[in-house]
């Protein structure tokens, strides 16, 4: 199904102890959330990449005014810290961000007021500074990005003038964009990411607003998408990363009853979904990130529309 998805509830092992030993409390109980530290600012329908040990919160809405934002604040895991990054060349919301051989871009959105002016526009940090590089071939806002094979996707999302058809591919080395097959099921709002050269689009949201629980992979050989089982729980504002065990892991998202709290990997090797503990704070519009097997969730709107928060939380799922 596309609009409404099956619940699919299948055990979590927490792990125990044998016989009346006490379980080791060092050892992980399984799948758990974390707080680390909040962000400077709260803000919503960010955009967020990991370059090494630091991720990039860029623009998004900030509560005075609800107004679009040119902020960028850097989160370090390693010091568990943020700092203050070079701000955007220009204020923009809805963004794609993803990182291309250790260098980091931000791509597109909405220019504002609001959800209007979508870009063209990207930029790629270099020497601490944002640089132009050729624009998108059209204006894009609301999609996913990410990096793979040397390159940087940007799949889905919304034109201006309605769902985008293609996917985008820019080629750093050649400084050039091409264009590959879209979505089978066109969509916004969705999150994006990679495994063994492969792509995965999860979840999102259809031009009249529904929620999708499509789930596709494309394969950049035979430039095909492919169907895969459906996403448990249809979702879109959502985000998805990919943790070093090989889980595709789906969070985050609005619906008509709020923001989604649930959280399900997709076990590539398996072939099938599986429930995890459910988001301490539900968010749409949030930056999602995997470093090795924890998924960092941070910032977005609490509740439906214009909500903020500077949450920062981590899913660990070994």
């Amino acid at each position: 199904m596309r609009r409404t998805a099956l619940a699919i509830l299948i055990a979590v092992t927490l792990g125990g102890c044998a016989g009346d030993d006490e379980p080791d409390r060092t050892t992980p109980l399984g799948p758990s959330w974390s707080s680390r530290a909040a962000a400077p600012t709260e803000r919503t329908e960010v955009t967020a990449t990991r370059t090494g040990r630091l991720v990039y919160v860029a623009g998004g809405f900030v509560p005075e005014g609800d107004t679009t934002t040119a902020r960028v604040d850097i989160y370090s895991i390693n010091d568990n810290s943020w700092s203050r990054g070079p701000d955007l060349p220009v204020a923009t919301n809805h963004a794609m961000s993803a990182t291309v051989d250790d260098r980091t871009y931000v791509v597109g959105g909405f220019r504002g007021p609001g959800l209007t002016r979508p870009t063209r526009r990207a930029f790629v940090l270099r020497s601490g500074a944002w640089r132009a590089i050729p624009r998108m071939p059209a204006r894009r806002a609301a999609a996913a990005a990410v990096g793979m094979n040397g390159r940087l996707w940007v799949v889905g999302g919304v034109t201006g003038k309605g769902l985008a058809a293609k996917t985008f591919v820019f080629n750093p080395r050649t400084g050039r964009w091409s264009r590959r097959p879209g979505l089978d099921v066109p969509r916004h709002h969705l999150g994006v990411a990679r495994y063994k050269g492969r792509l995965y689009a999860v979840a999102g949201r259809e031009q009249g607003g529904g929620n999708l629980d499509a789930f596709e992979r494309y394969n950049p050989a035979t430039r095909r998408w492919t169907t895969l089982p459906d996403v448990p729980t249809a979702r879109s504002g959502n985000g998805a990363a990919t943790t070093s065990n090989g889980w595709i892991v789906a969070l985050g998202g609005e619906g008509p009853n709020g923001t989604i709290g649930e959280v399900e990997a997709f076990v590539v090797g398996d072939r099938r979904w599986r429930s995890l503990p459910a988001m301490p704070t539900p968010r749409h519009g949030l930056g999602v990130v995997a470093s090795g097997q924890r998924v960092f969730t941070l910032l977005g709107g609490p509740q439906p529309g214009f909500a903020y928060s500077d949450a920062n939380e981590v899913l660990r799922v070994e």
